[in-house]
């Protein structure tokens, strides 16, 4: 490629000078000599790859959803390095406001090689106790990326350039990563009370497995009639009885149902909360099994509700269950959404990599501040309390989660992800989820984000898993933290 010049029109007639005007166009919004800037598909590889290894790592849902967030802030701070990307660091705004390095002041970065390099830092060192084929699929694609940037024409002392910066804000971002008290809570464990009015695990073992039968199972238990799925498309679904990970304090644990999950994630920083009791929803009503009781009315409305349930109910419910390994969770079920968004709007690179870093950090801080109030509250699921005072042969229509009822984490994190969503792209959008079509669901289509959101919320209750006012609560908790997070964009516009 030529060496950049002083650019010049020359005069010119009808076709020569539209031909001139646009160069000169091309030029200003480019920078002379510089490669075309990067378009959103840099962004989407790296959605599907998240996907990919939520489902290979068998990871439960605040797990991944810290995962997902550091990679979208370090795509987003990659890409904001780049002049053409119109869009500032987030740091400023985040908890603890973290240092995160400058872009060289010297000479141009292309973002998208900023991104791809902070992006792999970043992974391979979240990933490291991960199966070894996921590194590898990190680093390769963080490789692919950067060639093809040169392809592209970005010149090789800005892809230095870029790489040099792309490695120092990638360490930046692990060492605020360091001190969000994830570790503290590795190996730590967690005595449950064991008491009549606080949640008990009822999570077997047999009931995930239908869930997830795939055809590298030995054994699939049918014991559970409301779980009972057809054969041919359960093998599609991902295992996590095989292929067993390295037991001890590792920071990939695969989830395990017949163990709660996470008790102590609601004291992790948040990343944009001041704290996790930001946006706390209000507190449940006091356990009783009395008549005429707040919680006895609350679970007597949830049973009317789901005794006799429609087959199209029973759809709604298993469409949005978004069962860790089998769909790659409630929050990967939206970032699956963010990815289509972004290939449907024709996102540039850079507003893709807000959107998804985003939608990570507010799903993030929405596990935190759910989780919290979890482990507070210890409410007791419905088909417990139904169990025991109104039919003791209930059913839910999907196995009951392992951690505690109140907020409902689905409608929280579904409150948070939605309130970015219509912030940055507006809610007049129809669209077709497909998200859940490679594990036997049809696709299912939405007049809005808001009419997701709300159904979302509902599929909780015709599952069987949560009280109606678990997941109202939970959807104004979600909203509020959706709604800090996007105050990062705002002064953007």
């Amino acid at each position: 490629m030529p060496s950049c010049r002083p650019c010049s029109a020359r005069r010119g007639r009808g076709r020569a000078a539209a031909v001139t005007a646009a160069l000169l166009l091309t030029s200003a919004l480019t920078g002379c000599g510089r490669a075309p800037a990067p378009d959103g598909r840099y962004v989407t590889e790296w959605t599907r790859l998240a996907l990919v290894t939520v489902r290979s790592e068998r990871l439960g849902p605040p797990v991944a959803a810290r995962l997902s967030a550091y990679a979208g802030l370090a795509l987003h701070e990659g890409y904001a390095a780049d002049v053409r990307g119109g869009r500032p660091s987030l740091a400023s705004g985040l908890t603890g406001t973290p240092s995160f390095p400058a872009p060289p002041s010297e000479g141009a970065v292309d973002g998208a090689i900023v991104a791809a390099v902070a992006e792999r830092v970043v992974l391979d060192s979240l990933l490291r106790d991960g199966f070894a084929g996921t590194v590898r699929r990190v680093d390769s694609l963080a490789g692919v990326q950067v060639a093809r940037r040169r392809a592209a024409g970005v010149r090789e002392a800005e892809v230095a350039r870029s790489e040099a910066h792309g490695a120092a804000l990638g360490a930046a971002i692990l060492a605020w990563a360091a001190t969000d008290g994830f570790f503290a809570t590795r190996g730590r464990e967690w005595t449950p009370p064991r008491r009549r009015d606080q949640w008990e695990n009822t999570a077997t073992l047999d009931q995930y497995v239908p869930q997830t039968l795939s055809g590298q199972s030995d054994f699939v238990s049918t014991a559970n009639p409301n779980v009972r799925l057809d054969a041919e498309a359960a093998s599609e679904k991902g295992l996590f009885t095989n292929r067993p990970k390295a037991a001890g304090a590792t920071t990939l644990p695969a989830f395990n149902p017949t163990r709660p999950t996470e008790p102590y994630w609601g004291e992790l920083r948040p990343f944009v909360l001041p704290d996790a009791a930001v946006c706390a929803p209000p507190p449940p009503p006091d356990y009783s099994e009395a008549p005429g009781s707040a919680f006895h009315a609350m679970g007597r409305a949830f049973y009317d509700s789901v005794r006799v349930l429609p087959d199209s109910l029973r759809q709604v419910a298993l469409f949005w269950a978004d069962n860790p390994v089998a769909t790659g969770t409630p929050g990967f079920h939206w970032i699956s959404v963010v990815t289509q968004m972004i290939s449907r709007r024709g996102l540039e690179g850079p507003a893709a990599a807000e959107l998804y870093a985003l939608t990570t950090i507010a799903i993030a801080d929405a596990f935190i501040g759910t989780w919290r109030e979890k482990y507070r509250s210890m409410v007791v699921r419905p088909v417990a309390y139904v169990q025991r005072v109104f039919d003791p042969a209930y059913r839910t229509v999907i196995p009951t989660p392992p951690f505690p009822e109140y907020p409902s984490g689905h409608s929280v994190q579904s409150g948070a992800a939605v309130e970015v969503l219509i912030g940055l792209l507006g809610d007049t959008l129809a669209y077709v989820d497909s998200s859940q079509v490679d594990v036997g669901q049809p696709a299912r289509p939405f007049a809005s984000f808001s009419a997701a959101r709300t159904e979302v919320a509902w599929s909780r209750v015709y599952a069987g898993v949560h009280y109606l006012p678990a997941v109202l609560d939970g959807l104004t908790q979600g909203r509020c933290i959706g709604g800090r997070v996007l105050a990062l964009a705002r002064p953007r516009g």
